[in-house]
């Protein structure tokens, strides 16, 4: 995954959040411990419900399944690392860790792009052909869709940070960050990154854009589909099953967009980590709460669930 060069430096300094006064830091350390666990708690819960209850056994209740345990390691991927830097103030990380944590940040991050697009053609499906939706998304179709999601992002998580990690790296060595993110990390290589940067963003295009895109087109068509149907309960219904997932979808690419597709002259670090703390953080967290406070099934199945284990 990372190839070997002529780098001298052995380990990254993570500026992180050391230039906010002890008591702040503190602070950020119980709010991230309280959104981690809400976060684990709550997909967690997910998770169980639609493992458990047979009801929930459907294509949509599959992949919001994927997602949950897609957002489980991806916020896991920067949160323990985070907390401990608040709490030891040692803020290294070694040069292999940080290559490591980048993939696997790349990975998730990719995964959840291409996921959240199968998620988006699954409520089309849905929509535009209630009749066939059952043949069109059978299970096969889902666990092929899911699987190629996975793989295609293993992939190319692995050719981006091998890419980025094979760059020279001989000092500085301080990353303007809380995390290895791509951007803070490849200023730092000590030759000319003109062409790197022109490779990185092609990747961003073809992992933000492109799954955007095949979104907006497929909830177009779910759109024009939804005002067709002439009861008023009807069309609330259609857009009740997509009001969820277009919610995520704006969480996540809107920060996404701006973080990674967006001028590098108009890179800070206080942005950067505001927008990180949105799309790294506050999204895994707030998903389950979105998917399952508005889902009646999801609460339906977990009534159903302490029901049972009172018995």
């Amino acid at each position: 995954m990372i190839h070997e060069n002529k780098s001298s430096v052995t380990e990254f300094l993570l500026v992180g959040f050391s230039d906010l006064s002890l008591p702040l830091q503190h602070l950020l350390f119980t709010l991230f411990l309280v959104i981690y666990i809400i976060t684990l708690l709550g997909n967690a819960i997910i998770i169980v419900a639609v493992t458990l209850d047979t009801r929930l056994h459907t294509p949509m209740y599959f992949f919001l399944w994927n997602l949950s345990v897609l957002e489980l390691c991806y916020i896991s991927v920067t949160i323990p690392k985070v907390l401990g830097d608040l709490l030891s103030q040692k803020r290294s990380i070694s040069f292999i860790g940080c290559g490591g944590q980048m993939y696997f940040f790349i990975l998730f991050a990719t995964s959840e792009c291409f996921l959240l697009a199968v998620m988006a053609y699954d409520r089309h499906v849905a929509i535009c052909n209630p009749l066939r939706y059952s043949t069109i998304m059978s299970s096969r179709v889902c666990i092929q869709l899911v699987a190629s999601s996975w793989v295609a992002s293993v992939l190319l998580s692995m050719g981006q940070t091998g890419f980025i990690f094979s760059q020279p790296y001989c000092g500085p060595n301080t990353i303007n960050h809380y995390f290895c993110d791509i951007p803070p990390v490849i200023s730092l290589a000590c030759q000319d990154t003109a062409n790197n940067e022109i490779a990185i963003f092609v990747y961003d295009v073809a992992v933000i854009v492109i799954p955007f895109l095949l979104i907006l087109v497929s909830y177009v068509r779910v759109l024009k589909a939804i005002l067709r149907i002439r009861s008023g309960e009807g069309r609330r219904k259609a857009f009740s099953t997509c009001a969820s997932h277009l919610l995520s979808v704006s969480l996540f690419y809107s920060t996404g967009t701006i973080t990674y597709l967006r001028p590098k002259s108009s890179y800070s670090l206080n942005n950067d980590r505001l927008l990180s703390f949105f799309y790294t953080i506050m999204t895994p967290m707030l998903n389950p709460l979105i998917y399952s406070l508005r889902n009646k099934e999801v609460k339906g199945a977990l009534r159903r669930i302490l029901s049972s284990r009172r018995v």
